[in-house]
């Protein structure tokens, strides 16, 4: 009988910033996929996210990945859920409105290396300072760089485990790094990060370092470390409009506050409008301006306006759900003129698909099909649904998934924590007869990545 280590990781409810937390579990024969993951639960009292007198919170796996440094392992990203399977008050990840992974994320991760002995970033002496700010940026040699062992061993271990992991560079500050992840779908970004993060902060056990993510660990004349946020959607990835760009980006200006109050604690202190960062006091975006709040690359304006923005404002101990979480929101809330003509003209062409596909529904209604080959849906889902007259792959590809949330509540407690936001979507693909990529989608889904 085979074991396997099943590292559960979640996080915790310190303000203003959250860490990370993890325990093992250990399981028989298993498959190495997402959907047998069980639930957990630990003691949310010692982790400030319940009383002392109901501590249970429940831990629902979410992605799951290969732990590349012990055997037989996984590591598993989990949501933190209250014990009747609402998200917790904790729960970020749950915000984010992005369930058809329009959204893509590259995340640069900026942190500095600390050694536990002086608890100074590595390469400042004791009682004083390195030379100033300059040669260390991409530097190369014992003079300007340290930490470069460590940080190529955390770089195998994210790729080893699966995760997008796009490079690495020592940054403007010594003892400063950077590394770079990028995912298509907001909520698949941030769980990467967190996991590149539990990795990093995992392996500082054997090295005798720790990770300082404070956006500005060094007071002085010394770069602050952030996690710049590259980020597109359909309409980025092709308006081929500069018009529409503007729109996007003013659409940031009235709710400055709202994103400064989730892009990092003591942000204040590394927003200063020096060291390539603008003042946490104004908004202002610019085509290959490093100074701006909101950078235009000029990648995307070789490219006839189709590309990504980049907001350079989140900090480096910034949670990334809540900063996708917030701009996904704004990027939705933008007065996009020219899309809104797009969107209109598709409406007038749907009405001859459906016509078409109308005339079949009562050869199907009348079969029963196996909904269990629907990713998350098991026999007793399946016997709830068909109570409700959902049959048919048809059927349910035309029930909201928010009603399918409402049937699945009134059913019971045990079926409350099951999120169907996908079920439509892959029972449309299997009405369709789309086999192949509905198992390719669940095989992500599954996955994790």
């Amino acid at each position: 009988m085979a074991k396997s280590k099943l590292e559960y990781i979640w996080l915790d409810g310190y303000k203003p910033t959250q860490n990370l937390r993890s325990k093992t579990k250990v399981i028989n024969d298993f498959s190495g996929k997402l959907k047998d993951c069980p639930m957990w639960s630990f003691d949310g009292s010692s982790t400030k996210q319940a009383e002392g007198n109901s501590s249970d919170c429940l831990l629902k796996p979410v992605a799951i990945f290969p732990d590349p440094a012990r055997d037989d392992a996984f590591l598993v990203m989990t949501e933190v859920l209250n014990p009747d399977g609402t998200p917790h008050p904790s729960n970020s990840r749950a915000t984010i409105d992005d369930d058809d992974n329009d959204f893509w994320f590259g995340f640069e991760q900026e942190y500095f290396l600390m050694d536990v002995r002086t608890q100074l970033p590595l390469g400042f002496p004791i009682g004083g300072y390195p030379g100033p700010q300059g040669l260390y940026y991409c530097s190369v040699g014992g003079k300007n760089t340290w930490g470069r062992a460590f940080v190529e061993e955390h770089a195998d271990l994210c790729i080893s485990a699966g995760l997008n992991f796009e490079g690495i560079n020592q940054e403007v500050a010594a003892g400063q790094w950077e590394f770079q992840l990028f995912a298509k779908g907001a909520k698949k970004a941030g769980d990467e990060i967190w996991i590149a993060r539990y990795l990093l902060d995992r392996l500082t056990e054997q090295f005798g370092y720790y990770i300082e993510y404070h956006p500005k660990p060094v007071s002085g004349d010394w770069n602050g470390s952030g996690m710049h946020a590259n980020f597109s959607n359909t309409t980025l990835r092709t308006c081929g409009s500069q018009e529409v760009y503007e729109q996007i980006c003013e659409a940031f200006r009235p709710v400055v506050k709202e994103h400064i109050e989730v892009y990092g604690a003591y942000n204040d202190m590394r927003l200063t409008g020096k060291h390539e960062t603008a003042s946490i006091n104004e908004f202002k975006y610019g085509i290959s301006d490093r100074s701006a709040s909101i950078r235009i690359p000029i990648a995307t304006v070789e490219a006839d306006w189709k590309g990504w923005l980049e907001d350079r404002r989140p900090a480096s101990n910034a949670d990334p759900y809540k900063v996708a979480a917030v701009i996904v929101k704004t990027v939705n809330s933008a007065n996009i003129t020219k899309a809104k003509a797009k969107a209109t003209s598709k409406k007038k062409a749907a009405p001859k698909k459906v016509a078409k596909k109308a005339t079949p529904k009562k050869a199907t209604a009348k079969k029963k099909d196996d909904l269990t080959k629907v990713e998350g849906i098991g026999p007793k889902i399946q016997q709830v649904l068909n109570g409700k007259g959902i049959k048919t792959y048809t059927q349910l590809s035309a029930t909201s998934a928010k009603k399918i949330k409402t049937i699945l509540e009134g059913a019971g407690n045990r079926y409350k924590i099951h999120d169907p936001k996908t079920w439509p979507k892959q029972a449309k693909l299997a009405a369709d007869g789309k086999w192949e990529k509905l198992k390719s989608w669940q095989d992500e889904l599954s996955g994790g990545k």
